[in-house]
């Protein structure tokens, strides 16, 4: 899988993490159906492997499925063999170097400069800034575009649908998105409701500026 093709594709990556594992599945293929196909399963959601598996069956191999909370090496070869095709950790972590010696991509989480380079210097391809409303906002993701211009960055972190847009056009590759955009859907929550603010997240990166316009 090539990672940074598509966060520049689809630009949204949806983090799916719940209490009931058969919502968190129907969370996943409605996102699908809602044209936002780049989806996170965490780690910390109830029966989280279970949800992956069940998801690359019903998906097939070529959709863009992550395992996200990856922090081990046990968690990486977990989630690859759960048919997970990228992993996203909290922090530059043991997992990253491992997810990149089984030949799957890092989205690393990071927050600070001295983050940044210790996750590039272990291969990560992309990099999460996390938690990013706590960070500085967008404000923080223009500031380290200086001296490190060509990195791809993933704001994560208390990301609505306003600030998505805003985040894109100060230079985000793609935003993460969890809460705002799942909420109680992958605890049983209406689906409904989900395609609903699916499409408003939707809108909202089709309006956003171009991923370099901000800089």
């Amino acid at each position: 899988m090539d990672l940074l093709t598509s966060l520049r594709t689809h630009r949204i990556v949806a983090i799916v993490r719940g209490d009931d594992a058969d919502a968190a599945l129907r969370t996943v293929l409605t996102l699908v159906e809602e044209d936002l196909p780049l989806i996170e399963v965490s780690l910390s959601g109830k029966d989280a492997l279970d949800v992956i598996r069940r998801a690359r069956a019903a998906l097939g191999p070529g959709a863009p499925l992550g395992a996200g909370t990856v922090l081990t090496s046990d968690d990486a070869h977990a989630v690859r063999d759960a048919g997970a095709d990228f992993v996203v950790t909290p922090a530059v972590c043991e997992a990253v170097t491992e997810a990149k010696l089984l030949g799957l991509p890092v989205l690393a989480g990071v927050m600070t400069p001295t983050d940044i380079v210790a996750a590039q210097r272990l291969g990560a391809d992309a990099f999460k800034i996390f938690p990013a409303a706590q960070a500085g906002g967008p404000g923080y993701l223009r500031a380290l575009h200086g001296p490190f211009p060509d990195a791809p960055f993933v704001p994560v972190g208390g990301v609505d649908a306003d600030a998505a847009g805003t985040y894109l056009a100060h230079g985000a590759t793609a935003v993460g998105v969890g809460s705002p955009l799942i909420s109680d859907a992958a605890d049983g929550g209406s689906l409904e409701a989900l395609r609903e603010r699916a499409r408003a997240f939707r809108d909202a990166v089709r309006a956003a500026a171009p991923a370099d316009a901000g800089r």
